[in-house]
């Protein structure tokens, strides 16, 4: 790998979220970040919930998104390895998208060496949680019988029905979440502690919590929250030395919601 390059990381766009207004100018936006950032980049990492809901059928993939996916086609074609990790709202990614964009798909958590770090990524949304019924919702989810079943639903009904369930969600209710809850408290932590007892790790990266962190897990280990494209709208940089949050100055970004 050319260490003369970066590895970028991004997650939490929510691309096509009913509940957030300027969707067209945010997706423009990270088209352009991603011709920005092909000029030097080495790999790309998509960390989860770029898209705000995506199914596949076998024969009908959503609407929209051109632009999006023509950058990373491009992208994936230059020889660029662009990987994606379906989140909580992208979960149902199937074929579709690594065929026609050339992307790496991701439905599970990624130990990798970058730069000569271990790495581990993910989008994070389970990682070390214990709520009952998020776990029962994730697990149906992932059900290849509750998949079969939501695809012999019409998609103008189906999509329709995701879309609302949106807009009902935090996201669609205006509730942020809180910030920062402390080591105790944030789940990701924990879990990135646990994990250290038993294998080291130079850095986690994940997304889902919508707050901007890099935080400092012992001397040799670092978590970090990639943010998301509305709010804090930050995305990460690895050059081999310093892993750094930066941050995308917009107005129309940080008053999306």
């Amino acid at each position: 790998m050319d260490q003369t390059k970066k590895i970028y990381f991004a997650s939490d766009v929510h691309l096509g979220a009913a509940a957030l207004k300027h969707s067209r100018e945010r997706e423009l936006i990270f088209v352009s970040w991603l011709h920005q950032v092909k000029k030097d980049a080495a790999i790309i990492f998509l960390l989860g919930d770029i898209f705000d809901f995506w199914f596949e059928y076998r024969k009908v993939a959503p609407q929209g998104f051109v632009r999006v996916l023509g950058a990373i086609a491009e992208i994936c074609d230059s020889g660029i390895p662009v990987h994606f990790f379906t989140g909580n709202h992208d979960v149902w990614v199937f074929d579709y998208l690594p065929r026609e964009t050339g992307m790496i798909i991701h439905h599970e958590p990624f130990e990798t060496v970058l730069f000569g770090k271990k790495f581990f990524l993910a989008h994070g949304d389970d990682l070390g949680k214990t709520d009952k019924k998020y776990q029962l919702l994730t697990k149906l989810f992932h059900n290849k019988f509750a998949q079969w079943a939501f695809a012999k639903i019409h998609p103008d009904l189906s999509f329709r029905l995701a879309f609302s369930w949106s807009k009902s969600s935090r996201l669609g209710r205006g509730i942020d979440g809180p910030g920062f809850l402390g080591e105790e408290r944030e789940h990701q932590l924990i879990f990135a502690k646990k994990k250290l007892e038993k294998e080291h790790f130079d850095y986690f990266v994940v997304g889902h919590r919508h707050i901007a962190l890099n935080y400092q897990l012992n001397e040799r280990s670092k978590i970090i929250i990639l943010g998301d494209w509305f709010k804090v709208c930050t995305y990460g940089v690895w050059d081999g030395s310093e892993f750094k949050l930066e941050q995308i100055i917009n107005e129309t970004l940080t008053k999306s919601k």
